[in-house]
């Protein structure tokens, strides 16, 4: 099994112990989002992801493609919000978007490198169930040898257009555990935003 898959797997206990809890900046009520769209953002998305895992495409080209599809379905703003935390209320608005790029690079080559873990695999789209202001689009990741396992895109057009603001992996909730690990870095940097952002550029 893959390292990567098996990091999912091991870390599931926070998606459950977390579940509950209420992050700070999500996506505003949606404005006119049905299951219809939201279930066709997934099925353009998942698309691309499977195009690529089957391109046989160098891991730098497949990572180019996988940042493009992140910024084209994802609203990076609001994740990057979210994983900073309350520390993101007091950043000035130039703090805010340093921090949110340097995110967006991290976040595409981190996750980028996981969906390449997929080769050899597809997802496939299952259903669309509406969950509070936001749609849930359930898909199956199925890899060869392996168990197959959910893959759940949390999508809202509270941005202003429809996009993805949460992945949960094999059970393990991505915006809680990024949040985590980006309070970790920060901590360690003395709670600097600046020496953070610093940090997730060395990273992407």
């Amino acid at each position: 099994m893959p390292n990567n898959l098996l990091k999912f797997r091991r870390r599931a206990f926070l998606s459950t112990a977390l579940a509950g809890t209420t992050l700070p900046f999500l996506p505003r009520q949606a404005q006119a989002l049905n299951a219809s769209q939201a279930q066709a953002l997934v099925d353009a998305a998942v698309a691309e992801v499977n195009r690529v895992i089957a391109s046989g495409q160098s891991e730098g080209a497949m990572l180019r493609e996988f940042e493009r599809i992140f910024q084209t379905y994802a609203d990076v703003p609001t994740i990057a919000r979210s994983v900073l935390g309350p520390p993101a209320r007091s950043a000035s608005n130039a703090q805010l978007r340093a921090f949110t790029d340097a995110f967006q690079d991290y976040f595409a080559a981190k996750y980028g490198r996981r969906f390449r873990e997929f080769i050899g695999g597809s997802i496939t789209v299952n259903n669309t169930r509406a969950v509070r202001s936001f749609f849930e689009v359930i898909t199956t990741v199925n890899l060869r040898g392996e168990a197959p396992f959910e893959l759940r895109w949390l999508v809202s057009d509270g941005s202003g257009s429809p996009r993805f603001f949460n992945l949960i992996i094999a059970g393990v909730n991505l915006m809680i555990s990024e949040r985590t690990e980006i309070g970790a870095m920060l901590e360690a940097r003395g709670g600097s935003i600046d020496a953070l952002t610093q940090h997730l550029r060395t990273l992407a």
